[in-house]
């Protein structure tokens, strides 16, 4: 069993923009797994955009990987992002570790924009399909119902000639989209339970695609805090949750000590996920630096 123990960020948490290049700086001095960084480009809270984070990763590291968590593709034109993608794992030696879904069921990217969700997923399906077809190969003709190429190619290709493709999202039909086209899954804020239902519904939809997941391409998220639910972050994120989803966040995050935190991640990995992105619920550069440091010191020396 590989278990991967990756910390991400969802809104901007840091009192400056250096700040968050020490806490980079940090993780990879402390052999963190991976950093990832939540896609949402319409907010009014400080997000970053996920591909110009992940620039940015491969200019300021030299070991550690990084990914998206997870970029809309339905939003992106796939010939720019297989480009972008492409060019970041080059330039990092093969460091990136893409991920996509349709987008957050609770963000605005659609909405504000006027962009029609009706038939995003079969939009979707092409992209990936292409973004697939294009890291490997010189030429690519497709004849789609949103994408038409002729001869389309990209150079240079990624480092890794085996880059993956994570795929998110937890529907059905996310499911069987996973078990065509990509490499691993990447679960939402999602709960254990959730998780288990997910991993089953893709490896029986692999027996019908002939296609394989390794066993340690199962990914889950989910948020922590070394605290307690009256902590003000705490007790405002489980709010924000429980108006979202209409039922209990309890099994959405955990604060407690390293042990609560612990038993979540054995709960995920008896589900059938074994890489993580643990998102701190922390407010400040002193707050998320303190957090990242008890992850550090507390939980991943246990796995």
């Amino acid at each position: 069993m590989t278990i991967g123990l990756g910390l991400g960020i969802s809104r901007f948490p840091f009192d400056k923009a250096r700040d968050y290049f020490q806490w980079v700086d940090y993780c990879e001095d402390k052999a963190v797994d991976s950093i990832w960084q939540t896609d949402r480009l319409v907010s009014k809270e400080a997000m970053l955009e996920c591909m110009s984070v992940m620039a940015a990763l491969a200019g300021r590291t030299e070991k550690i990987r990084f990914g998206m968590n997870v970029a809309s593709i339905a939003l992106r034109d796939p010939l720019l992002m297989a480009k972008q993608c492409a060019t970041v794992d080059f330039l990092s030696d093969g460091r990136i570790l893409p991920a996509f879904g349709l987008g957050s069921a609770f963000s605005q990217d659609y909405s504000a924009t006027g962009i029609p969700t009706r038939r995003r997923g079969k939009k979707a399906d092409e992209a990936l399909a292409l973004l697939a077809r294009l890291w490997t190969e010189d030429s690519v003709t497709f004849d789609g119902e949103f994408f038409q190429y002729e001869g389309a190619c990209i150079s240079p290709k990624p480092a890794n000639q085996h880059i993956p493709l994570w795929i998110g999202g937890s529907s059905e039909i996310a499911m069987k989209r996973t078990a065509k086209y990509g490499t691993g899954w990447l679960g939402g804020i999602d709960t254990p339970e959730q998780a288990k239902v997910v991993v089953a519904g893709i490896k029986a939809a692999l027996k019908e695609t002939g296609r394989k997941i390794d066993a340690d391409h199962y990914g889950a998220s989910f948020l922590f805090r070394f605290g307690g639910p009256e902590d003000e972050i705490v007790a405002a994120t489980a709010k924000g949750f429980a108006t979202r989803i209409k039922e209990s966040p309890d099994r959405y995050l955990v604060a407690g000590d390293a042990g609560d935190i612990i038993k979540r991640i054995q709960e995920f990995l008896d589900a059938g996920c074994e890489k993580f992105v643990m998102l701190p619920m922390a407010n400040g550069t002193a707050d998320v630096m303190a957090q990242t440091r008890r992850f550090v010191e507390e939980v991943q020396p246990e796995f």
